[in-house]
């Protein structure tokens, strides 16, 4: 049975190798085609060390250790240290950092969990967390948004614009008549 792992280990690396030979394959084939399609590839299970192999979109569960950087756009679940994508969907659970630069819809935990440039449509949990804009919940000891539709409940809680709710001991709404509030602060 310990013989099995690090044989199942090394095929799960292997496959996206050779899904991008056959995908090539197939292109020297047919030279008459004048189109030609961007290849994606996807799996159910995807295996992804630091910045190997890159790909554009991953379908189903992401593994990464100990981060992964290459993949632009993953739906599904996101396991490991640390995940980096342009857009992502689903569930992602890396310990020490979620970080999506463009739209983030699901449910993100990890110590910081960072929206870079964009939306957040859902729920982050973790030490700091922050997003361009959010419509959903925050919840950790920070909790940083730019426009905000939702709830933050944390120690501190700041946002430049709020339509909803914060609880913490220093909550922070830029745009609002009462900018501080300890403990309950609401925006409209």
């Amino acid at each position: 049975m310990k013989k099995l792992i690090p044989f199942a280990l090394l095929a799960s690396l292997a496959l996206p190798l050779v899904a991008q030979e056959e995908a090539q394959t197939d292109e020297v084939k047919q030279p008459q085609q004048v189109e030609v399609k961007k290849t994606t590839t996807m799996w159910p299970a995807f295996f992804a060390v630091s910045q190997w192999p890159r790909t554009t979109d991953v379908l189903g569960l992401r593994l990464t250790v100990p981060f992964s950087t290459s993949q632009e756009n993953v739906t599904g679940f996101d396991l490991g240290l640390w995940g980096e994508s342009i857009d992502f969907e689903g569930i992602a659970v890396n310990v020490l950092r979620n970080d999506v630069r463009d739209h983030a819809t699901g449910v993100q935990v990890g110590i910081y969990n960072s929206i870079g440039f964009g939306d957040l449509v859902g729920i982050q949990v973790g030490l700091w967390n922050e997003a361009v804009t959010m419509t959903g919940v925050q919840a950790g000891l920070v909790n940083v948004a730019g426009d905000a539709e939702g709830f933050q409940v944390g120690l501190i809680n700041r946002a430049e614009t709020m339509h909803g709710y914060q609880v913490g001991l220093i909550n922070v709404i830029r745009d609002a008549e009462l900018r501080f509030m300890p403990i309950v602060n609401i925006g409209f």
